[in-house]
């Protein structure tokens, strides 16, 4: 297990069809695609280009990456992805605080994610509330979540 204090952790945007990008699509695939079987699928990158793309790195290496999309009066969080063995150091919430300050600046009342039912408490603990039902999505149970960026 990797220690924060250790990290030495940048958490930052970084641009469409960059270096840190094509690492945060590798990463994505590694960690929530590869392990349900999915294959990667390249018609992604012409999806995405209008998203603002999170990443953390460790040195030259991301780390950590999630992708907020415009969705109306949201932000859609997706693709929320931290190296197996950086998880639990804080990385992911490094990420979803960036992201909400991005969302606030762009004027957005709330972010929505689609959580995975074994990041729940996770989300929770950020303050985010599960919304209706669960569902299933790529194959295992998820619900969806928001929180508003509004007191």
């Amino acid at each position: 297990m990797v220690q924060m204090a250790e990290l030495d952790l940048v958490v930052d945007v970084t641009q469409w069809g960059s270096i840190d990008y094509t690492q945060s699509v590798a990463l994505r695939h590694e960690v929530l695609r590869k392990p349900l079987g999915l294959v990667f699928d390249p018609s992604i990158f012409s999806q995405e280009l209008q998203d603002f793309h999170l990443v953390a790195k460790k040195g030259d290496w991301v780390v950590g990456c999630m992708i907020l999309t415009k969705n109306g009066g949201s932000m859609k969080m997706r693709q929320v992805a931290v190296d197996p063995h950086c998880q639990r150091v804080g990385i992911g919430a490094k990420l979803v605080a960036l992201a909400e300050r991005i969302a606030i600046g762009q004027e957005t009342k709330e972010i929505i994610l689609h959580a995975r039912d074994s990041a729940l408490s996770f989300y929770l603990s950020l303050g985010y509330d599960i919304v209706g039902e669960g569902f299933e999505e790529v194959g295992i149970p998820h619900h969806a979540m928001r929180k508003s960026l509004i007191d």
